[in-house]
């Protein structure tokens, strides 16, 4: 299944590599949870700092049935850096929801009356 992508640089020049691995990353995200609907993607550098030089900041929005995750990472001066971080993040909480929505996670039972 392929997954809409939408990929937003915001004072970033755009980098045809960096699309590439944008879009290697969103498609490895489909194997951790079988509904991911859509995946928007931003990589913008809102600071810019003259002592601590360049930060990106990578904001990834995932649009599954009946729920949205989101994250966002920032303050790191390499963008691919950035990206593996942030991507990471992203399948962990993929990872979580899947369990969740498999009912492998535990619920807890009520506190006796």
């Amino acid at each position: 299944m392929k997954v809409p992508i939408q990929i937003v640089f915001h004072e970033v020049q755009h980098s045809v590599a960096l699309e590439t691995r944008i879009r290697e990353k969103v498609h490895k995200l489909e194997s951790f949870h079988p509904n991911l609907m859509r995946c928007h993607v931003s990589v913008e550098q809102p600071h810019r700092h003259k002592h601590q030089g360049k930060l990106f900041n990578v904001r990834i929005a995932l649009h599954l049935p009946g729920s949205e995750i989101v994250v966002n990472r920032d303050a790191n001066e390499d963008v691919y850096v950035a990206l593996r971080d942030s991507f990471g993040a992203a399948r962990r909480k993929l990872e979580d929801q899947a369990r969740k929505t498999r009912g492998d996670v535990k619920q807890h039972a009520g506190r006796p009356a």
